[in-house]
């Protein structure tokens, strides 16, 4: 089904992993396709309550693959039909979703690390925003995120001098989650991924949606978009369990429903 990644779920946990190791896993209009395709299975798959994204090989993902770039290329089209459709299905998922970021993850393969939910990175990891280097602007919702996470000066100095960003330093500005060392890697992912996928999944949807709604509406439409939210929320089986759990001093098993 898939020719540019590998999608297999276990435990709950769909894995996507990026496929063109060759390539360091930079994008094509089929993968882009792919990852869109992977993304709505795993939303409407009840099975699947976490989703995790990396790459193959020494890399997450090098951005556009410019072998693909020519002079009559409609850069604004590319990202309406290819890169558009993908991470709105990212950024609309009620699941979470993880960046495991295994290496480099420059220009689009940024903005894909970006556009999740958490980007937990190996010691060999970095980030950069490569577009200034092909006299780009940084896209696919890259600064719509980043100005968020480190600040309008900081997001100017990643785009516009193009430097690159090691791993423990993405922790330190808030770009990455965690710092896991390389011989610590697969187990630890696996491990934050397996707790993400044992938690309240409503809950984390409805808690999506309130963080996306923080710095959109005013202070009184997100009291009210909370009250909405949190009326969905509680009558979930999984708000009955915790409930049930805390009065009889176990640990809650949580169903995502």
């Amino acid at each position: 089904m898939y020719n540019t990644i590998r999608y297999e779920i276990t435990d709950g946990v769909a894995w996507l992993r990026l496929n063109r190791p060759d390539k360091l896993n930079a994008f094509t209009e089929q993968m882009n396709k792919e990852i869109t395709t992977a993304i709505k299975s795993a939303t409407t798959d009840e099975q699947v309550r976490c989703i995790v994204i990396t790459g193959e090989g020494r890399a997450f993902c090098a951005g556009q693959d410019l072998a693909s770039v020519d002079e009559q290329m409609d850069h604004g089209e590319v990202l309406r039909n290819q890169y558009g459709p993908m991470l709105k299905a990212i950024r609309q998922l009620e699941k979470p979703i993880v960046a495991a970021v295994n290496g480099v993850s420059a220009g689009a393969g940024f903005s894909l690390a970006l556009a999740c939910d958490f980007r937990l990175v190996s010691e060999r990891a970095s980030f950069l925003n490569a577009f200034i280097h092909v006299g780009l602007i940084p896209d696919s919702g890259n600064l719509h995120v980043l100005t968020k996470l480190v600040g309008q000066a900081k997001a100017a100095e990643l785009s516009i001098l193009g430097e690159k960003v090691q791993a423990a330093e993405a922790v330190q500005l808030g770009l990455a989650n965690r710092l896991i060392a390389a011989d610590e890697w697969e187990a630890e992912v696996a491990a934050f991924a397996g707790r993400l996928a044992t938690m309240p999944t409503k809950a984390i949807g409805l808690i999506k949606r309130s963080l996306n709604a923080a710095t959109e509406l005013t202070y009184e439409e997100f009291l009210e978009q909370e009250a909405q939210g949190q009326r969905i929320a509680g009558l979930t089986a999984d708000h009955r369990e915790g409930v049930t759990a805390f009065m009889e001093k176990r640990k809650p098993v949580f169903i995502g429903k």
